[in-house]
């Protein structure tokens, strides 16, 4: 077997083990790299602090110029050895050759070593800061697919091209779970469940490297935030979160587990902190966890600031030098400094006077210049023209329709008001009818994602894509592109031109926004847009939803009053037109929500809870159920067909030790038009020593149907499907009897050891 291949064997293997539970995954005897090692003898102290040393972008580069008298200074005198970011917009691929040519001309040239800079990217959902590139959903609409292939295919798109504007490591995927819908950063996470998220997470880390990191289609990818960053008790961005030791590895861990397996590069490290410890001030989480137990042998670097940030934020270290020596020796193996040289004015003094021993600096500088050699840079650091023959390739563009497509979610459909007909008259109205941002969200071309103007050109708005699909004379709108105009949520427009319309199509939601400055109180969609939809209602005319979020808004007040519901998500460069091929029946929706939509901003209580929260003491002493309640449960997803499930069929009653489970189900559309179906099996554990959830994911596989067909669909479980964290934190599956469940199909079985 060729190696390449060989590995992707074993990244595969791993993986299952790491979904499913083969037991512990022995971790193999490290060999080091000669010649790393050879490199690592010839390096001063100062140079290899310069190696852990990352700058930003906008240190070296002000008003669109390279400042060539500060990148010397950063890479003679300071030994930088890798920088980061766009300073401020995008770049066309000529000009990102042009800067990384210039930056790796002076560190092979007039350096005595001739280290490489390793360049690093935030390439969330395509790639995000070149020009004319391709921007799929974000990952809380991939997860809405249920397509892993998907997932995949844009994950390769991205990685060939970013490779092909010159840069080798991007900082994706965020593997934290979305169990907190306030948080800012929900649209970056594959949603509240952790199977879903692991086996997304993986498929992405395994499409970036899979080719061998040398490969003009591979990127190293990034972990990310490594641990338990996306639950902020508050919601707010990088406030602290409280999480047992059972949740946390029962939740937060096993989407990292399947990275690890997957073959991921680096990892980055939580902003935040876990029950009191920054993560990056932590051995127990950086060494006793991640190198440990999951045997990560890759570079670990720290994001923005989040060194110094020990000491002004978390107020663990009593001086901005403490923070340093905290963090490098709990495990931070580079700095995202990224603004100035404090990083390496510290570190220098702090091994000189023995606070750090240079046996860790050693051990931190060996896997950066491990990444560089294994990435081509010693070979070739430059742009590489095999590389730009990958970029902007046509079938992106469909690829990117495709996942919006199959992301999009219908959530409500009263009286069949979907699919409209293309000879309606349609009155759209709302701060995203004709706004970009609002169908990309963050990391799109810009940081916020919020900059019009920064789009590629032929990139449609909802207003374009619908007066491209039935003509401007059959479209009554005023809207603009500035989010917040007044216009846009004008209810005297609605009332006075409703008598012209058919249907009235609201475009709501989100602006576009990125990190903390998202940040809500409450999730309760704005005043403004409530009062449009009522307004809209008040008319009597049909009234459909198209909600471009990225996170679930409240909308609970209105949603009965409203005919149908469509949840873009942010679906990227191809979304507007995706949402017309929904809207007027050219393609049949499919996406299932991938978290709980919550019913109110106080009441977010997610699909896998415990028995005792779907009860409701709503008078005293009177207990009925209730207490679960949302929106719409995670899975909802109307198609403009019908499904129905035949009987459930196990192979045994009682599944023993190692065996296999097999179930199958036969699925049929009831309906008249074809339509493609994520059949998802749950599992429930009856009693078990740990309170159990109500479901569990544990298996889904989309199946394409025609009309008046059907299809069976097989799955196998075998005992770890059936594991829990015990009170011990440790993985077991307990004798006793279990439900499964697909659809409204349910069947009891056994297990015993």
């Amino acid at each position: 077997m060729k190696p390449l291949l060989l590995q992707k064997y074993i990244f595969s293997i791993l993986s299952i083990c790491v979904l499913y539970g083969c037991g512990s995954i022995s971790k193999p005897e490290v060999h080091k790299d000669q010649k790393v090692l050879d490199l690592l003898d010839q390096l001063t102290l100062e140079q290899k602090v310069g190696q852990m040393t990352q700058i930003t972008l906008g240190k070296i580069h002000e008003n669109g110029q390279l400042n060539t008298k500060d990148l010397r200074y950063a890479i003679l005198e300071k030994n930088v050895g890798s920088i980061i970011n766009v300073n401020g917009t995008p770049l066309a691929l000529e000009e990102w050759h042009e800067l990384l040519t210039n930056i790796q001309d002076i560190a092979l040239n007039e350096t005595q070593l001739k280290i490489p800079i390793l360049y690093g990217i935030d390439a969330i959902h395509g790639t995000s800061y070149t020009k004319n590139s391709t921007l799929f959903p974000h990952n809380i609409g991939m997860a809405a697919t249920r397509n892993q292939e998907l997932v995949s295919k844009g994950a390769k798109t991205t990685a060939m091209e970013v490779r092909a504007s010159g840069i080798r490591w991007n900082f994706d995927p965020t593997l934290g779970i979305g169990r907190q819908p306030l948080w800012s950063r929900f649209e970056e996470t594959y949603g509240e469940d952790v199977y879903l998220t692991s086996l997304m997470g993986g498929a992405a880390v395994n499409a970036y490297e899979e080719d061998g990191l040398k490969s003009p289609t591979a990127v190293a990818s990034c972990m990310k935030h490594f641990l338990g960053y996306s639950t902020p008790l508050s919601g707010k961005d990088r406030t602290p979160a409280y999480i047992p030791d059972v949740q946390l590895r029962e939740y937060y861990l096993p989407p990292f587990e399947a990275a690890v397996a997957n073959g991921t590069s680096t990892v980055m490290i939580n902003s935040g902190e876990v029950n009191g410890v920054p993560v990056h001030a932590s051995s127990y989480y950086l060494q006793d966890i991640l190198r440990d137990e999951l045997g990560f042998e890759g570079l670990a670097v720290s994001d923005w600031e989040d060194i110094i940030r020990l000491h002004i934020r978390h107020k663990v270290a009593a001086t901005p030098k403490e923070a340093v020596k905290i963090a490098v020796n709990a495990g931070v193996d580079m700095s995202m400094v990224p603004l100035d040289y404090s990083f390496y004015d510290y570190l220098v003094e702090l091994v000189n006077e023995g606070e750090v021993s240079e046996e860790r600096i050693d051990e931190a500088v060996y896997r950066i210049l491990k990444l560089k050699f294994d990435l081509g840079l010693f070979d070739n650091a430059y742009p590489e023209k095999e590389a730009v023959a990958n970029f902007g390739k046509p079938e992106y563009a469909e690829l990117a329709l495709n996942a919006a497509l199959e992301s999009i979610t219908l959530l409500k459909n009263k009286d069949n008001i979907l699919p409209l007909t293309k000879k309606s008259k349609v009155l759209l109205v709302g701060p995203g009818a004709h706004n970009i941002g609002a169908l990309h969200g963050s990391w799109s071309y810009t940081w916020q994602g919020d900059n019009e103007a920064a789009y590629n050109e032929n990139t449609q708005t909802l207003k374009d894509a619908l007066e491209a699909k039935i003509g401007e004379k059959q479209v009554i709108t005023n809207a603009v592109s500035n989010y917040m105009a007044a216009s846009n949520t004008s209810t005297s427009f609605v009332k006075n031109n409703a008598n012209r319309a058919d249907v009235i199509l609201l475009a709501i939601g989100e602006k576009s926004y990125a990190e903390s400055p998202g940040g809500i109180d409450d999730l309760t969609l704005d005043p403004n847009q409530i009062a449009l939809v009522e307004s809209a209602v008040a008319t009597g005319k049909p009234v459909v939803l198209l909600l471009a979020q990225g996170r679930p808004r409240i909308i609970s007040s209105i949603e009965p009053k409203v005919n149908g519901i469509l949840n873009l998500y942010r679906p990227g460069c191809e979304g507007a037109k995706a949402t017309m091929e929904i809207l007027f029946g050219d393609y049949n929706p499919n996406g299932r929500l991938p978290y709980t939509y919550p019913k109110n901003t106080g009441d977010v209580i997610l699909y896998d809870r415990k028995n005792s929260e779907n009860f409701k003491e709503s008078e005293p002493d009177t207990y009925g159920l209730g207490g679960f309640s949302p929106q719409w449960p995670f899975g909802h997803g109307l198609s403009y067909t019908t499904f129905s499930y035949g009987d459930l069929k196990l192979d045994k009653t009682t599944l023993s030790g190692n065996e296999q489970l097999n179930v199958s189900i036969t699925v049929n559309n009831t309906g008249d038009r074809d339509g493609q179906v994520a059949v998802e099996l749950y599992v429930c554990d009856l009693f078990a020593s740990i309170t159990p959830n109500e479901k569990r994911l544990k298996k889904f596989k989309k199946v394409e149907i025609k009309k008046g067909g059907s299809a069976q669909v097989d799955f196998q479980l075998a005992k770890s499907d059936l594991s829990f964290i015990n009170q011990n934190s440790k993985r077991v599956t307990e004798e006793g009897e279990f439900k499964l469940m697909i659809g409204d199909q349910k069947e009891n079985f056994f297990y015993k050891n």
